[in-house]
């Protein structure tokens, strides 16, 4: 079941990433012709690619989750061997993965009190709680992706024995 459920994230996290970083290309590309070549500037067009660059980014996040594209700092885990430098990674992920559920709790309490105060945007008048709401829905698809390695890395550590 993890695994359809891992390739139909994979699949939707894949489309949404091509397709929004499609678009802001085009929309960033438009506001250059329009503003350069036509001396009109849009305001909705830099609204626009700013929100869609904060949902590629969130959702960006839990993508590199699955190809282990984070930045991490090895050196702590580089003098850990064996056993112990699983114990170490189960760890380590499973801090990341608290903070990750703590970005979506506190990104829920924001986009829900923005929804609240009904903030629009001031080119496009949509809800801000729209771009706010790319923090808890790009945390929660991460903590999705980190509980999957959690789980491999759990499996590794049972099927080992002897000492570390």
């Amino acid at each position: 079941m993890w695994e359809r459920i891992s390739k139909t994230l994979n699949d939707v996290e894949e489309w949404f990433l091509v397709i929004t970083i499609a678009a802001n290309v085009l929309l960033v590309f438009y506001q250059v012709i329009m503003r350069y070549v036509f001396q009109n500037s849009l305001s909705w067009s830099e609204e626009l690619a700013r929100y869609l660059f904060l949902w590629y980014s969130w959702v960006g996040t839990s993508y590199a989750v699955r190809f282990k594209g984070h930045l991490r700092v090895e050196m702590f885990a580089n003098m850990v061997r064996g056993k112990a430098r699983k114990w170490f990674e189960f760890l380590v992920m499973g801090i990341w993965f608290l903070f990750s559920l703590f970005l979506a709790y506190q990104g829920v309490k924001v986009t829900r009190f923005i929804a609240e105060s009904q903030q629009l945007s001031s080119a496009m008048q949509i809800p801000m709680a729209w771009a706010y709401a790319s923090v808890p829905v790009g945390c929660a698809l991460m903590s999705l992706r980190l509980v999957g390695d959690l789980w491999n890395i759990w499996k590794k550590l049972g099927s080992e024995e002897g000492p570390a």
